[in-house]
C-alpha cells in the first residue's frame, strides 16, 4: 500500500491522537466523569476513527481502483477487498 507510505507521517499523527483520546476516554471513566463528558469524548474518538478510516480509503481506492495500467482481474479483486473492508467497517 504505497498510499499509506507516502502518508505515513500524517496516518501516524491521526493515530496517535486517537489513542490520546481513548486514554482521556480511561481517564474520564476512571475518575468518574459525567456522562455527557464521556459521551462527547467517545464522538470524538468515533469521528477520529472515521476520518483514519476515509483517508485510508480513499487512497486506497485512488491508488488501486483508479489505475487504468491493471488487469481487469486485479481491479476486480481489489474492488472486492474494498468492498470487504467497506462491510466489516460498517458492522
Amino acid at each position: 500500500m504505497a498510499h499509506t507510505i507516502h502518508n505515513q507521517k500524517q496516518l501516524l499523527t491521526r493515530v496517535r491522537r486517537i489513542k490520546g483520546q481513548a486514554a482521556a476516554l480511561e481517564t474520564a471513566l476512571a475518575q468518574e466523569a459525567g456522562c455527557v463528558a464521556i459521551l462527547q469524548q467517545i464522538a470524538a474518538i468515533r469521528g477520529a476513527v472515521n476520518g483514519l478510516m476515509a483517508e485510508v480509503l480513499e487512497g486506497h481506492i485512488r491508488e488501486h481502483l483508479g489505475r487504468t495500467d491493471a488487469p481487469a482481474d486485479v481491479r476486480a479483486a481489489d474492488l472486492e477487498e474494498v468492498v470487504a473492508a467497506v462491510r466489516s467497517y460498517m458492522k
